[in-house]
């Protein structure tokens, strides 16, 4: 009898192979919409523009120079709520938002 035979129980049998996962797409590849899912249309990204905040820029500011009224600062906040934030007086360089046109 070994040093370990306590650990044994029932018979032994061979190691069941685990199902490795299935691979659905190649790495570095989009995954393919599924045939039935209805195709979701992106917004026509003709009527906006996009603008890079600066150090120092506010809503405010931004405004003035895209629109020529300050006042309009609120379409850009509306349009970059969830960029943004709650506060539209916390907007942070580097941060992209978008400048409606119409």
């Amino acid at each position: 009898m070994g040093l370990f035979d306590f650990l044994k129980k029932g018979k032994e049998e061979p190691a069941k192979p685990v199902a490795k996962p299935k691979i659905t797409q190649m790495p570095g590849q989009q995954a393919a919409p599924a045939p039935n899912a209805a195709a979701s249309p992106q917004p026509a990204a003709i009527n906006q523009d996009t603008y890079t905040v600066q150090s120092g820029d506010s809503l405010s500011k931004i405004a003035q120079k895209q629109y020529g009224n300050a006042s309009a600062w609120t379409k850009i906040y509306n349009a970059n709520k969830t960029t943004i934030g709650d506060n539209p007086d916390l907007i942070k360089p580097g941060q992209k938002l978008t400048i409606p046109r119409d």
